[in-house]
């Protein structure tokens, strides 16, 4: 099977089931994390998605990855059944690298946290006050950790959450830190936390309204 027949084969029943699911384009988009512009490429057979997040839209949509795959009005029933067995191995080795992934995200988050928890228990142990605040300043840290990781890999579907984190962690590390060591009490910087989190997320609709303007040509 040539490669334009396998990305129209899976855009075909990636449609054909997402509407089975009664979703548009827009939500299943917002259920993966990823724009509908690519959504409507992967269903047009313009592109296809990589191996991880064709895992993701099969649980989505309730069906397995080869239902995803199969045509059986095309493909002769020893071919289907070579897909099948190839695509189970290929989708093995893609569960393995998401869990190696995870595995990986978790390690640096415990990292964070453990840096954090030593802060704590040297300045504690030479009783400097509010030692405490280091465990504070890992909530941002750890969400810059996590999004510059997921960047890396070219996974962005998270971004708006972890974006989110740093900025109202950030924001309340510096209230307690103010609050705690000179006594200045500004929580009217959180007000500051609106328009950065409108921004965050008209940022992210942006994208998504352009690919639908491109989309509609």
């Amino acid at each position: 099977m040539n490669e334009q027949k396998l990305r129209r084969q899976i855009g075909a029943n990636i449609a054909a089931y997402r509407k089975r699911q009664g979703l548009t384009q827009a939500g299943l988009a917002e259920k993966l994390n990823y724009s509908d512009k690519a959504v409507s490429k992967w269903e047009r057979g313009e592109s296809a998605p990589d191996v991880v997040t064709l895992v993701d839209i099969a649980e989505q949509l309730h069906v397995s990855v080869n239902e995803l795959l199969e045509d059986p009005n095309e493909l002769p029933a020893d071919s289907g059944s070579r897909v099948e067995k190839t695509m189970e191995r290929v989708v093995q080795r893609a569960l393995k690298r998401k869990a190696n992934k995870n595995i990986i995200l978790g390690l640096s988050s415990i990292l964070v946290w453990f840096v954090a928890v030593l802060c704590f228990v040297v300045l504690s142990s030479v009783e400097i006050d509010f030692s405490w605040l280091a465990l504070v300043y890992a909530i941002p840290v750890n969400c810059i950790v996590m999004l510059s990781l997921r960047s890396a890999w070219k996974d962005f579907r998270w971004n708006r959450a972890l974006i989110s984190g740093i900025m109202w962690g950030s924001l309340v590390s510096l209230y307690i830190t103010l609050l705690m060591l000179g006594g200045i009490n500004i929580w009217k910087m959180f007000l500051l936390g609106i328009p950065g989190q409108i921004a965050i997320l008209l940022w992210f609709r942006l994208f998504r309204t352009v690919g639908k303007e491109e989309e509609n040509g």
